[in-house]
Formats: C-alpha cells, structure tokens, sequence
C-alpha cells in the first residue's frame, strides 16, 4: 500500500493530531504517502446550543465515519474522549496512542486554581461532567457554557465573557497553548475525574488488513489497557456526553490497576465515586465490574 488518506476536521487541535499521525506513519513506513482531507462535521458548524442537546460526541466522528466507508479515507485520528463507546459496522479503532496529560484545566487570567476562585465566579464548559465535579467541590460557582474551538474559547476568556474555562490539559500541551493565559491549573485527578479515553488518541481505520497493519505500530500498550478499562464502563452504564460520567484507569509499573469513576446529577448535587483496584491480566473485565458495582449503589437512577 502506497497511499494513506486521513479524513480529519479543520479544528486547529484535529489537524494538528492528524498531522502528528501523518509524519509518525511517514517517519515509520519508508516511502508511503499520507494525504490529509478535510470534512466540515455537524459539531462544528452547531456552536450555539450545549452537545448533549444537539446528539453528542458522534456530531465531530459522523461525517469522517461516512467518508471512511464511502471508500474516500482509509483512517481518521480523534481525540478517544470525543469518540462514541459504539463504532460503526464496517469500522474499528485499530490503535490507541501514548497518552499526554490526561487531567483537565483551569484556564483563568486573573486566579490560579479552583480555590482562589471568588464567590459566584463564572466558569466556561459545556461539560456536563466537569460541571458536575466542578459544582460538587463549589456550589457557588456558576456554569455558562462554552463551544468553539481551542482558540476561540480562549479568546472568549481573554475577552472578560468569564472568570476561567475548562480545557483538557492534553490539547493545551500539543498547541503550545502554555503561556496563552495568565494561569494555566492541572486539576488533580483527586478533584476531578477525566474523561474515558482523555489525554489519547483514538486511531479509527477501514477493516482493510493492509490499513489495520500500517497503523498498528502506532498502538500503546499501555494506553490500550486504560482505555479499555475506561471505554468498557462506560459502555455498561451506556453513557455519552449527554450524562456526566468521569472514568480514568492507572496501569501501575507492577501489572496494578487503580481506577476512579464518578457518575452524579450535572448540578453536583448527587454523586456517587468509587474505586477499584486491579491486575492487567484482567484488564477487560475491570471496566465492566467496577460500573456493575456502581450500578448495584444506584448509578443508573442518578444518571436517569
């Protein structure tokens, strides 16, 4: 196989991962061209209404599925938080990368972590996950939503619209956003629980044997092993960016686990946590477990 063509958004941060896998597959696979075509996604042209209103996470992947079972890209590179616990016939995530940072942060020009935050202050997310643990640590805040890409987001803060936003750390990192604001917070995981998948990239491929091939060097182990954990419990309590659901697996040195979820009403007012702690070798009935247990205490009617 000779030629490549990765179907990717035009965001700033999506070009970005789809140029980052186009020289790492170009760097490993001496003379085959990777193409990169754009596609307009439904996410990106509804910016006044909250995702969970609109259909969700699938809004950025639908139009780079079609083009891929269309015959007009052979791959597609996404952020593996904003990609749907279900994977269309025809497709499959054929390798998971090392992850970055995989917390949220605090984005603000004028405080430095979510306690220096005043009384009533203004927080920009249209997360229903972070609003929720956000709202849970302090429930004087007030939540405003926020869409847009990267840098618009964070021209909005600039422009006084509120007191901080809420970015994950990860695309920050991989734009050289760091010294784009005043105070940049990594909100410990002890605070606030990540996303499923945050902090990787989710590499989604045609069933073609030669494809699945040429990007499988791309593929942590590591990566692998948390994101699934993470991906199968939310995929047991069957959840989207329309619930507020928090999920991060730690694979440990020694072959251990640790792994933190949190599911709650978006107000912060219900919330149930738990942590279970595991071995690799069981690292596909981890995720599953630990949201049965979850379940068992009540998850499902709080997310109801």
């Amino acid at each position: 196989m000779e030629k490549i063509v990765i179907a990717t958004r035009r965001s700033k941060l999506a070009l970005w991962q789809s140029e980052h896998i186009k020289s790492r597959l170009e760097e490993a696979h001496s003379g085959l061209e990777v193409e990169l075509k754009v596609f307009v996604t439904q996410g990106d042209k509804i910016l006044d209404k909250p995702l969970a209103n609109i259909g969700g996470k699938g809004l950025f992947t639908k139009e780079l599925e079609d083009a891929m079972l269309r015959g007009e890209a052979h791959i597609s590179v996404n952020s593996l938080k904003d990609m749907p616990f279900i994977v269309p016939e025809g497709l499959q995530i054929s390798a998971v990368t090392e992850r970055e940072d995989v917390r949220d942060a605090l984005l603000s020009e004028k405080f430095e972590s979510i306690d220096d935050l005043p009384h009533g202050a203004t927080i920009g997310t249209t997360s229903l996950r972070r609003s929720m643990q956000l709202l849970a640590l302090r429930p004087d805040l007030k939540i405003k939503q926020l869409r847009g890409n990267v840098d618009t987001r964070i021209g909005k803060l600039k422009a006084g619209e509120f007191d901080a936003i809420i970015l994950a750390s990860a695309g920050i990192n991989r734009l050289g956003l760091e010294s784009s604001v005043k105070y940049i917070y990594n909100i410990q995981i002890s605070e606030m629980i990540p996303s499923m998948g945050q902090g990787a990239l989710g590499i989604e491929t045609t069933k073609d044997p030669k494809v699945i091939e040429l990007v499988s060097i791309l593929n942590d182990e590591v990566s692998e092993v948390e994101t699934t954990v993470e991906r199968d419990f939310v995929g047991k309590l069957e959840g989207s960016c329309t619930v507020p659901i928090g999920v991060n697996a730690t694979l440990l040195d020694n072959g251990t686990i640790i792994t933190k979820a949190v599911v709650g009403t978006a107000d912060g007012k219900d919330i149930l946590r738990d942590t279970m702690i595991s071995s690799k070798e069981n690292f596909r009935e981890v995720g599953k477990k630990l949201a049965d247990k979850m379940i068992g205490a009540g998850a499902l009617e709080i997310l109801n």
